[in-house]
This record gives C-alpha cells, structure tokens and sequence, in this order.
C-alpha cells in the first residue's frame, strides 16, 4: 500500500472527483460516510454526548457532514466552528447550510472564552486541520486545541490529529485517542514522536479511485497482509530440507548462548531447510539440548568466538546475536567480512557485531551490496549519529543505506526497511514484542527466509511482518506482558496459516 504525501493525496482526490465524474462535496459525503460508518460501529450508544470541532477548511467540512450523519440516527451532536479563518472552504459552508437545516446544533467559536464547557461531552471528534497544515499553532487554533487535549475525554481524529505536520516535527497537535485516516497511509501516523498525538490508528476506505492511486509516485510503502501473502513461496511438492536452504547462525559467548539459540531455531521454524550454529565451545551442549534440530560448529575458544572457519556451503548467514565485543572476534569478524563473505551470499548483521562495525566504520564498506543490518534505536544511533527528530532519523538512515548498498531494518512499534531507494513501514506488531530476545528472533527468520532463496528486500519485508504477526495473532491467547521470545518461534505457523489463508 503506498504511503503518499499531502500534495500526492490532493492530485488523487483530484482524480477521484474527474475519474467518477462526480462533484467534490459528493467525494466528501463519501469520508465523511465512512468515517461515521467507523464511530457508530465504535461508539454505538446513542445516548453518548459528541462535541465536534471543526475548522473552515476541507477536513471541517468532513467533521459537519459527520455531525449531520451523526444526528440523523439519534446522537446528541454538538458542533463548533473554529473560525481561524473568516473564509469558508465552498465544501465545508455547502455542508454547514446542510446541517443546519437539519437541526444540528452549531456554535462559531471567534475567541477561546467561547470555548464551552466540555463537562457533559463523552467524546470529541477533532476535523480542525487535515494534511495540508504547514505552519505553527497559534492564537485560537493553539488554545483551542491546548483546551481539547486538556479536557481528557475521547478524542477521535479524522484523518490526522489537528496539527499534526506531514513533513516534520510537530510540537503541538491534538491528542488523540484515536486516528481513523482516510485510505491512504501517511508516514507521520507511524512515527515514534508522534504516537502521543495520533494513538490507536485504523485506516477507512473512502473509495478513491484505483487509477487515481496507480497513478501516484511514490517510494514510500505501508506492508499490508495481502501484500505480503503475495509474496510467499509456494512450497514444492518434492521439496525436502537440502532444496529448503541451509542457514548459518554465527555468534554466542559465555552467558549469551540464548540468543544464538533462539536465532538458530527461528531460521529453521521459519521453513529453512538445514540450520548450523558456529558458537564457543561453551554453547555446543546448551545449544544442542535446546535445539536438537539443528547442527554445530564450534570455535576453537571456549567462552567466545576466536575465529570464523567452516567447510559447509550456506545459503545464508546471520552474524551478532550474543558474540560479545572481545579483542579476538573482533578481529574474527573483519576478516569473516574480508575473506569469507565474499562467497556467500546474503548476510543478515545484528546486535554486537553492529557494535563492532559502529566502533570501525571503515569495516562497513566491507559489506556486500544487499546485506541487511537490524539495529534497534541505540545501535542504530551509535552507526549513524543522533538525530533530532523521526524525519532526521529516516534521513540519516537513507543516506546510511545509499553509502554502503545495504538494507537497514529500524526496529520499533512500527518497524521500518530503509535501502537505497525505497522505505518500507511494517503494520504488524504489538507491545508484546518488547522482549528479550525478540531481535535475536527477527535475525533468525530473516536468515531463514534468505537461505531459502527469497530476495533480500522480500525477505526483510516478510520476517518483519511475520514476526510482528505472531503477537497480533497471539493477543487473545498470551496476555502481551507474559509475551516471550519463544512465543515468537512457536506462533509463526499460525502466522503462515492466516497468511495462506488471505491469499
């Protein structure tokens, strides 16, 4: 699903209107028609008192025509017009002469002091700004919205929370309990920053035109479970583990042999063929008694990884989870990404050896083109340098992945695939995923995935969206604080069968 900016948005309205020959108040009745299909569906008892707050633009015009369905199946329905402006967007004054023949109670808001009493109201419905806002808050706007967020009812948004900016960091917005967007996906709804302001996200259909939505460029993309069903293999008939992959997990020392153990048994969970663990000595029997599936190759050093030498063909290779930083693997890694990796193809690149390669970037255009890297917020800081904001953030890692050809996977609520020219956002996921070992997982089924021969962007969109799935699917069975590393492994067939069955 493409995730497209304001301007893109206007062009496909645009379109919708010209496609459908149809007029723009009609595209309009069309959201705000969905949208209330959404609130009625949500908030269904009709004795529940809805304050809405709209402005003179487009998204107010939204908010009235919403008002007027709302009053027209029995809510109490009070609207206020925030008058930021004395010119009335022809759509938005169209749909207030509508409501008001209807006998929706309407009150122009001129000066905050006319803001009423929010006491008897159970839920605020915000249709102040939509995309198109690009400057601060200020004067009425700014107190208006300072007094909804200060009210502490439920505040549901249409399309985006009133100053909520599309292309940078937003200081003050509506804070929203919930966001219902209108069909197309926009980046600022997914970003950390701004979860404050947006809250529970869901994503109506309002009927734009498909043409209209072919027709947009883009290089931004929302991965949506049909999506991704698509891109799953079918599996072979005669297929059997030597044509399903070989993958090799490297890393592990003493004390961290969980993380190369639940690495190890993803990639195979996840439809590898053939998995093997190079490990310290130390590992070899935790590992094997925990995994009894999988195959070892052990270093010559008991407590860590001294080198890196094997005489097996992977099809694939994830390196980091649980190595540690000693002075001997460090060295065993740069001449692993020197020597050895220039005859395997692809590499996933996680936890300490990220660490490695942020404390000797130099080593980092060692990496072949395509590999992946999967840092979370503070190892990803530590290869690119801080930055200010989530713009800054996705800024910084694009150029990081443009430099080196490589896929970086940012992990987060709301996970993102950045390469050299496209961004991906992940849907899936829960805060149960918020575990120990949950990245050590990802590394593993990404590993899986490539090992049996999926692309490297295709598998890093794949294992993203599969493991945020496996607490999606789970969130009626395991409650999200008891969520273990280990629920991620054993759920991914479940994934897989709500997968198939999208398909």
């Amino acid at each position: 699903m493409k995730i497209l900016s304001a301007e893109a948005i206007r062009r496909i309205d645009a379109r919708t209107i010209q496609y459908n020959e149809i007029a723009s108040h009609e595209l309009m009745e069309m959201a705000a028609t969905a949208f209330f299909d959404y609130f009625a569906h949500r908030y269904n008892v009709k004795e529940n008192s809805v304050a809405l707050f709209c402005g003179t633009g487009n998204n107010g015009g939204d908010g009235v025509a919403v008002a007027r369905l709302l009053h027209d199946v029995g809510y109490r329905v009070k609207v206020f017009l925030i008058e930021i402006s004395s010119n009335y967007a022809d759509d938005c004054a169209l749909n207030i002469d509508r409501a008001q023949k209807k006998g929706v109670d309407i009150t122009r808001v001129t000066s905050v002091n006319q803001t009423p009493d929010l006491g008897d109201v159970n839920v605020i419905i915000d249709a102040i700004f939509g995309t198109g806002l690009s400057r601060e808050l200020n004067g009425l706007a700014k107190d208006v919205i300072e007094r909804i967020n200060k009210a502490q009812k439920t505040v549901v948004a249409i399309d985006v929370p009133s100053g909520l900016f599309m292309d940078k960091r937003t200081s003050l917005a509506v804070k929203a309990s919930e966001t219902v967007t209108f069909q197309i996906p926009k980046l600022p709804l997914f970003l950390p920053n701004n979860h404050q302001f947006v809250g529970k996200l869901s994503i109506v259909d309002i009927g734009l035109h498909t043409k209209a939505i072919d027709e947009a460029k883009t290089n931004m993309f929302y991965l949506t479970d049909v999506a991704m069903a698509d891109k799953l293999k079918p599996l072979a008939k005669y297929a059997h583990k030597g044509t399903q992959g070989h993958a090799l997990i490297i890393g592990g020392s003493l004390g961290k042999i969980g993380a190369i153990s639940l690495a190890s048994r993803a990639a195979l969970k996840i439809g590898c063929g053939l998995v093997t663990a190079y490990i310290p000595q130390c590992g070899v029997v935790p590992l094997q008694s925990y995994f009894p599936e999988g195959m070892v190759i052990q270093d010559n050093n008991y407590s860590h990884i001294s080198s890196i030498s094997y005489d097996i063909e992977p099809n694939a290779v994830a390196i980091g989870m649980g190595m540690g930083k000693h002075t001997e693997t460090k060295h065993a890694l740069k001449e692993f990404l020197e020597n050895v990796v220039s005859t395997i193809s692809p590499i996933v690149i996680d936890a300490d050896a990220l660490n490695i390669l942020a404390e000797n970037k130099n080593w980092l255009s060692l990496l072949k083109p395509n590999t992946i890297l999967t840092p979370h917020p503070g190892e990803l800081e530590r290869l690119i340098g801080k930055w200010e904001d989530d713009f800054e953030k996705i800024a910084l890692t694009r150029a990081f992945a443009q430099k080196y050809n490589v896929i970086v996977i940012v992990k987060g609520a709301h996970t993102l695939i950045v390469n050299s020219t496209h961004l991906h956002v992940n849907s899936s996921g829960t805060p149960a995923l918020s575990t120990a070992g949950s990245g050590d997982v990802l590394s593993g089924i990404i590993a899986g995935l490539l090992a049996q021969r999926y692309q490297p962007l295709v598998a890093a969109q794949l294992g993203v969206f599969i493991h945020g799935m496996t607490a999606n699917v789970t969130s009626n069975e395991i409650n999200p604080r008891t969520f273990i590393a280990t629920d991620i492994i054993d759920n991914i067939g479940k994934v897989y069968n709500t997968m198939v069955l999208s398909e």
